[in-house]
């Protein structure tokens, strides 16, 4: 029995043979004949229910290959295969086939039996590979509908902090676009980091949570202009433990990679180098390296702006005190990053 989704398209001119080509088609497909291949594109490009195309490998040669080219070539009907019909065996059949990604030789004398078997397969073949490309897809519009709803929250969180914090609304933007200069520059820089385009900007995305646990804090220590006492640091420093906190009573609201990764910069973007941050005191690589950089980020700016205890320190004056490890000790290799990037960090 026919199955009408299965049609397929012929261009044969070989009249001896003809014949028998069509009659064994017509037993699985509905055939539709044609002359040349601007009746083919035709046809595949209004009908989405053409399953193959057989043409005459002679007249496919003479034409230098122009439809296999154009059916290669074109996004819309890549999804076909083309399969060729040959009355020779010369040298270049195999090359061609292979150059130009013909799907299948069916050669003469036609064996009915096998040539229904190679056709069934190469278009089984096909409308598989069809379904998987249609589900990576779709897949791939799911990924960045979440992506997206990730760094919406994200940022709505962000700004959350922003509002209760002393810094200005600008902080968080400022804190991404350094965060997204730097680790770009450490992938570039260091491939044993392991960073790939899509990890930078998870990291970039999840940056604006790195203060999320200050909107636990006492506004009389948030805001305090003055300088801290021993137990009111002890008090701030507990905003990295406060965030996590507030990270772990949202799961479901991303997926699993933003939520690690929004955790990590949470918990440790108050870590040093040489073991002398907090809240665990972390050393070298022990510290996540999506901490580290948004550390550096989120310095640097604290540096250069004003707050309520504090006067903006100039852009080169900021550069010296991290490099000469003023403001705690980084990363050697992130601080050859920041050297790269200081144009770009002063241009922010």
């Amino acid at each position: 029995m026919k199955n009408m989704h299965n049609k397929i398209i012929l261009m044969d001119s070989h009249d001896e043979d003809h014949s028998i080509l069509v009659k064994i088609l017509n037993e699985n497909y509905v055939v539709t004949e044609v002359t040349d291949n601007s009746q083919i594109l035709d046809l595949i490009g209004r009908d989405a229910d053409i399953a193959a195309i057989l043409a005459d490998y002679a007249i496919m040669r003479s034409d230098d290959f122009s439809l296999a080219k154009m059916i290669r070539q074109n996004n819309q009907y890549d999804r076909i295969p083309v399969i060729t019909v040959s009355r020779d065996t010369s040298d270049d059949l195999g090359n061609n086939l292979s150059r130009y990604e013909i799907a299948e030789c069916i050669c003469a004398p036609f064996d009915s039996g096998l040539i229904k078997i190679r056709i069934k397969n190469v278009i089984k073949l096909y409308q598989y590979q069809n379904t998987m490309k249609k589900q990576h897809r779709l897949l791939k519009l799911q990924s960045d509908r979440l992506m997206k709803n990730n760094e919406t929250i994200i940022d709505a969180l962000g700004d959350i902090v922003e509002y209760r914090n002393v810094e200005s609304g600008e902080h968080i933007r400022r804190v991404k676009e350094y965060t997204k200069i730097l680790a770009t520059e450490a992938m570039k820089s260091f491939p044993e980091f392991g960073l790939t385009p899509e990890r930078v900007s998870v990291i970039v995305t999840a940056s604006p949570l790195h203060d999320i646990g200050k909107i636990a804090l006492p506004d009389k220590i948030l805001m305090k202009p003055g300088r801290l006492t021993d137990q009111e640091f002890e008090y701030i420093k507990s905003h990295t433990i406060s965030g996590c906190e507030i990270l772990d009573n949202m799961k479901g609201v991303w997926s699993e990679e933003y939520a690690k990764v929004c955790k990590e910069i949470c918990h440790s973007h108050h870590e040093r180098y040489d073991g002398s941050g907090y809240p665990d005191g972390l050393r070298g690589s022990e510290i996540p390296l999506s901490a580290q950089i948004v550390s550096i980020a989120d310095v640097y700016d604290a540096l250069t702006n004003e707050r309520v205890y504090k006067d903006a320190i100039p852009k080169d004056h900021a550069f010296r005190m991290i490099i000469n490890g003023e403001c705690g000790i980084f990363s050697p290799k992130l601080m050859e990053c920041l050297r790269n990037v200081r144009t770009e960090f002063e241009n922010v």
